[in-house]
């Protein structure tokens, strides 16, 4: 447990608390507490249970992850704790969007809430984008057409999975089947899932529980790396055109009952 000496000593300190009132706070002695910021005993397993709560952290993140490199703001509360999320800006205090590179993505699962990580990511800052925290990620295959394999969806968090919106296309990053970007329709009432759907009907739905998403991002817009071609444009208007007369003969048909 390398990590846990500094992780306490650096949020006590984000805490603005000196070892004395950290120790009260915690209802153990300054002694103890200088002990382990010190590195020179480790706390037991009820000790880092306490310090789970008390910093409202999980204890592998508490354990596992070198802290030192997050600020306050690194955390986001999602129910009763705070799940590590690292945010950067640069010179001017403005939000940096990290880019998930394509042959990087397989090792975001195991990187995504690891500060040293998602700091080694390369930046790029969009200033139009809309309030929130936004990330890039890379898109493979060919399921939401008219997407293309390798562009980039630039997508806010989404600290609340409830409030997804039906319809609304999102980056899942999920336990077992790692980051796929789909459209979804919420399910949370009735299953207490996600229903994910392809935009290229030549792909199967499917549901998701809720307990295997571990990040949820919300679709704000794209970056095509590739130009599209005469057949994509005509692939796209076709489909359009296609969505717009279904909407007007839904219409006629209501007008006509």
């Amino acid at each position: 447990m390398k990590n846990i000496a500094k992780n306490i000593k650096h949020l006590r300190r984000l805490k603005q608390l000196t070892q004395e009132q950290f120790a009260e706070s915690v209802s153990i002695t300054r002694s103890r507490v200088s002990s382990y910021e010190e590195n020179r005993s480790e706390p037991s397993i009820d000790t880092l249970i306490m310090f789970s709560k008390y910093f409202k952290l999980p204890i592998d993140v508490l354990v596992k992850n070198d802290l030192t490199y997050a600020s306050d703001s690194s955390f986001i509360e999602i129910g009763n704790q705070r799940v590590l999320f690292p945010i950067t800006v640069d010179n001017e205090n403005d939000n940096m969007i990290e880019v998930v590179p394509t042959e990087a993505s397989a090792g975001y699962l195991l990187g995504y809430d690891d500060p040293e990580y998602i700091e080694r990511l390369e930046k790029i800052k969009l200033p139009f984008l809309p309030t929130g925290k936004h990330r890039a990620f890379p898109i493979k295959g060919d399921s939401m057409h008219p997407m293309k394999n390798g562009s980039y969806v630039v997508a806010s968090f989404v600290e609340n999975i409830r409030d997804v919106k039906d319809g609304t296309s999102y980056i899942v990053i999920t336990k077992n089947e790692g980051m796929t970007y789909k459209r979804l329709y919420n399910k949370v009432e009735e299953d207490n899932s996600l229903l994910l759907v392809p935009d290229n009907k030549n792909y199967d739905s499917y549901n998701i529980p809720i307990s295997e998403v571990i990040e949820l991002w919300e679709f704000t817009c794209s970056i095509n790396t590739q130009e599209y071609d005469e057949q994509d444009l005509k692939i796209s208007s076709i489909a359009n055109m296609l969505n717009q007369l279904g909407v007007e003969l839904k219409a006629l048909e209501k007008l006509q009952k």
